[in-house]
Parts: C-alpha cells; sequence; structure tokens
C-alpha cells in the first residue's frame, strides 16, 4: 500500500482512496495504524443521529443529507448496522434506507456492522469517522443502531447528538430517561404531524430542564422528516450547538474517545468464538462454575 498516496487522496476528497482507507482501518489490515498516525486534525463536525427503532433516524438523515446539498456542502454518513450475535451476519442496510443518496455528487455514505460490540456503534466508528473528517466533508453524520439505552457512547463520539423521538414513545421517556436522555444534545420529535406530538414535546422539555445546568440547554423541535419539515430549523440548531463546544467539552470527548479504544484494544485477544467453544467443552463438566471460569480468563 502506498500510504503516500493514500493520505494524500483522502486529503483532496478522493472518493476511492477515502474507501480503501475506511476498509483498511474497518478491517486492521496492513497499514492501518500508520493511516490514522497520518491524519490531520481539523473541526469538522461530527453530528450524532441517535434514538430507539422505528424513530425515524434514517428518513430524517436522508431529509439532512438533501438539504446540506442543496446549500451546497459535502456530506459524509456512517450508518452504524446490527450484527446478529448468532451468525455474525449484518444487513448493510445504507443502499436501501438512502438509495436517494448513494450515488449523488459531494454525498458519500458507508455502512459498518457493529460485529458485536455494544452501544449502538461498530468498534471502528470513532477511527472511520476521524478519517472522514479529513475527507474535505463539511460535517459528517452517524447514525447508531437502535438498542435504547446502551447508545450513550455515542456521546463520546460526536460533537453533536441528536436524540430522535416519536409522539408514541411517550410512555418510553421513563425508560430512557435514565440513560440515553442525558445525551442528546438536541431532541427531535419526528413524525410531529400525529395526535399527541405538542404534549410529548412538553413532556420532554419537562425531562430535559430537570439536567444539571451547563451553558447549552437542548431545545426540542418538532419534525416530520417524510416532508423535510423542520429540517433547516434542525441543521441551524446543530451548528449552533457545535460552535459552543467549549476546550472542556473537547476534551470530554477525546477522553471517551481514548478510554473506547483503549477498552477495544484490551479485547482485541478475546474471540467470541473460540470463548464459545471452550464455554461448550467446559459446561460438560459437573463441577463448571462460570465466574470462575471468567476469573481465570481475567487472571491469565
Amino acid at each position: 500500500m502506498d500510504l503516500d498516496n493514500l493520505i494524500s487522496g483522502i486529503n483532496s476528497g478522493d472518493v476511492k482512496s477515502l474507501a480503501r482507507a475506511i476498509s483498511v482501518v474497518e478491517n486492521d489490515a496492513d497499514g492501518a495504524q500508520e493511516v490514522l498516525e497520518q491524519l490531520t486534525s481539523n473541526d469538522v463536525p461530527v453530528i450524532g443521529v441517535t434514538g430507539p427503532p422505528g424513530a425515524g433516524k434514517s428518513t430524517l438523515i436522508n431529509a439532512m443529507v438533501q438539504k446540506l446539498v442543496d446549500d451546497d456542502k459535502k456530506v459524509g454518513v456512517l450508518c452504524i448496522d446490527p450484527t446478529s450475535p448468532f451468525n455474525y451476519g449484518s444487513l448493510l442496510a445504507d443502499r436501501l434506507r438512502m438509495g436517494d443518496h448513494f450515488n449523488q455528487k459531494g454525498v458519500f455514505i458507508r455502512s459498518l456492522a457493529t460485529r458485536g460490540s455494544l452501544g449502538g456503534l461498530s468498534a471502528k466508528t470513532i477511527e472511520i469517522s476521524d478519517v472522514m473528517r479529513c475527507a474535505g466533508f463539511d460535517i459528517v453524520i452517524v447514525e447508531t443502531v437502535g438498542v435504547g439505552q446502551s447508545e450513550v457512547e455515542i456521546a463520546g463520539l460526536a460533537d453533536t447528538t441528536i436524540l430522535v423521538l416519536v409522539p408514541e414513545g411517550g410512555d418510553e421517556i421513563q425508560a430512557l430517561k435514565s440513560g440515553v436522555m442525558e445525551i442528546g444534545d438536541i431532541f427531535v420529535v419526528n413524525k410531529s404531524d400525529r395526535e399527541g406530538a405538542d404534549r410529548f414535546v412538553k413532556n420532554i422539555e419537562s425531562t430535559v430542564h430537570q439536567r444539571p445546568a451547563s451553558n447549552w440547554t437542548p431545545k426540542v423541535l418538532k419534525a416530520v422528516a417524510t416532508r423535510g419539515a423542520g429540517v433547516e430549523e434542525i441543521l441551524k440548531e446543530a451548528e449552533k450547538h457545535f460552535s459552543s463546544v467549549t476546550n472542556e467539552k473537547k476534551s470530554y470527548l477525546l477522553a471517551e474517545k481514548a478510554f473506547q479504544l483503549i477498552q477495544h484494544h484490551k479485547m482485541t485477544d478475546v474471540d467470541k468464538t473460540a470463548l464459545q467453544t471452550t464455554i461448550s467443552a467446559e459446561m460438560i463438566r459437573g463441577d463448571f462454575n462460570f465466574y470462575v471460569f471468567v476469573k481465570e480468563l481475567i487472571n491469565k
């Protein structure tokens, strides 16, 4: 691999170089670390879009991308797709969910599988989002899988986190309150043309006001993503939030990213398939104790 040409291609916005670099980094192939070490830091904002299944995250991102393209912006999108815990297969659905933009000039869409990673993100999302930040995009959008409270790790990746909810989710605020509700920088009530939307917005606002005071007060915005309604206001609010991010918040984000990368590195030698095989063999023993087994692995 010609590292200099690859890095030069990324910096000049060459799509083929970017796609190749992402594949190298995602698969931890030869040269992956060298690619990452050659990246130059920049202030391209990363927006994380999260929320429960069925909230319309993909549809909202579609509308956001269209608005950004209409404004002559270049957009990179990372879609995180769940991996089956049984056969490790994944439906990489970018062509299905965002077909309108897949071949559109100024738009780059890539799907990543979680590959068993918890928290709604792929194990390589941090690195790949940083690669994309160097590829000449004006904004990078990351969509996580809808897995509930474990999605909080998006707060350690994105400069701005948008939490998407729907009016029918009135009862789920309590379930989300102790987890995902704390990470939203902007709250979007999608499908707000449905009954109960205004009441739902007030409930969220009441919950948001209970958060600890900070230099940023999250807004609760209404949208109908299928019609593009509310998208312009969401993007303006995201831009306003990114501009408000302090050095303290940036250091927090970097600390979270460092923690996740170190954690992932420490787990590199743990092969889940081999683990299952070993456990299956151990279970045959009558004196098998799961916690003794785990302790022995930790102490190796």
